[in-house]
């Protein structure tokens, strides 16, 4: 797919909906020289759209037409080395509320075990409370909303003795920059989710969680470390898609000996689950599965789930 041709599909599938700011630059970027020239000099893995506007917001530039244009070419030196250092990052505890329900029926108290953890927000599934409609689960400071089609919601939320994270970049919850730069991921328009990534930045500053620096290849370490007594659940969110196909496969079939779970939410293309039924709409779903068995499938960001 060209670098306009995956803008565009951005805007339609992703932003469309969620983000009229995105969705019309995705739109003016796919037909402007300019900036399709500058993106082409930049490696594929870095010319993603949601890592260039959370660059530019970094930076403290702008994310509307025509500014936008004016600000990545005038400041291009920048923009190119931030985003080479940098990863899409999100750590969106709003898919958390599709974690928490397949974490409370398994055997307590649980391990946690997650994998491109960013700064490892979605560890604290414990902390968090739920509203799947008229149903609320917990208390908390942060309140996570998720419309919940033909799920089972459990009674109570899960214990979680133990929990770890491995990123190969990790981001420090408690370093001002690293903070800014998952602020600048939230999308503009989506203020409820900006506050609530404070209050949860806030969470788990008192208690910072413990992460591991470094790939895939260190899952069986972290379920080797897990308290004896504790189930050990493997988990991921929108992570494999940007693991090469090799070692996607290799982390799958290392993760499916370990004892304990294995909880995945990602694409249907990205992990393999077998047949699907049709997904409810043509957006970007993902499927959340137990041990590869497909069990809903699930907004980008867990804003509504759909069970299987």
């Amino acid at each position: 797919m060209t670098i306009a041709g995956a803008y565009l599909e951005f805007g339609s599938r992703e932003a469309r909906g969620n983000s009229p700011t995105y969705d019309k630059l995705c739109t003016a970027i796919a037909a402007d020289d300019d900036l399709l020239e500058l993106l082409a000099s930049l490696p594929p893995a870095k010319q993603q759209p949601n890592l260039l506007f959370g660059v530019v917001r970094f930076l403290g530039g702008p994310v509307t037409v025509p500014a936008f244009h004016d600000f990545v070419v005038d400041n291009w030196a920048a923009v190119s080395s931030e985003v080479l250092r940098r990863a899409v990052q999100t750590n969106e505890i709003g898919r958390c509320a599709a974690l928490m329900p397949v974490l409370a029926c398994l055997p307590q108290p649980v391990s946690l075990i997650d994998i491109g953890t960013s700064a490892g927000l979605s560890l604290f599934s414990d902390k968090y409370a739920y509203r799947y409609g008229d149903t609320t689960i917990g208390q908390s400071t942060v309140t996570l909303d998720c419309d919940a089609v033909g799920i089972t919601l459990p009674a109570a939320l899960p214990t979680v003795a133990w929990r770890a994270g491995v990123d190969l970049n990790p981001l420090d919850i408690t370093d001002p920059s690293d903070a800014a730069w998952l602020e600048a991921l939230v999308w503009p328009e989506q203020e409820h989710r900006r506050e609530r990534l404070r209050a949860a930045i806030a969470i788990a500053r008192a208690d910072p969680p413990r992460l591991v620096r470094g790939g895939l290849e260190t899952v069986s370490d972290l379920v080797a470390r897990a308290p004896e007594g504790t189930t050990p659940v493997v988990c991921h969110t929108s992570v494999l898609y940007q693991v090469p196909p090799a070692e996607r496969a290799a982390f799958i079939e290392t993760v499916q000996r370990l004892p304990g779970h294995w909880i995945s939410v990602e694409g249907p293309d990205v992990v393999d689950v077998g047949d699907l039924p049709a997904p409810p709409d043509d957006s970007a779903l993902n499927v959340l599965a137990l041990d590869g068995k497909p069990l809903a499938w699930v907004r980008g960001h867990g804003q509504a789930m759909f069970g299987l």
